[in-house]
């Protein structure tokens, strides 16, 4: 079975790459240009795939979480 590909959402590698900046003590400034399709290159760059919905490994485990939080409310022993 193949894996899914990995996606992540462009977005926050600017935030990553914003913030590691400032803790250095130099100031970015966002504004003039979009940063996200440069930060889509770098992410296909990788080999990985830039997606608006983010990183395919956390919509799993909000999905899973998600479920858990059915199972235990609308399948517990109480509810039969």
């Amino acid at each position: 079975m193949d894996a899914a590909p990995e996606t992540y959402n462009p977005w926050t590698v600017v935030n990553v790459v914003f913030h590691h900046l400032a803790a250095q003590g130099l100031h970015p400034v966002l504004g003039g240009a979009d940063p996200g399709a440069p930060a889509a290159e770098l992410l296909r760059a990788l080999g990985i795939e830039p997606a608006a919905e983010g990183d395919r490994q956390v919509g799993e485990r909000v999905k899973k979480h998600l479920a858990d939080i059915r199972a235990a409310v609308f399948e517990g022993p109480d509810s039969m």
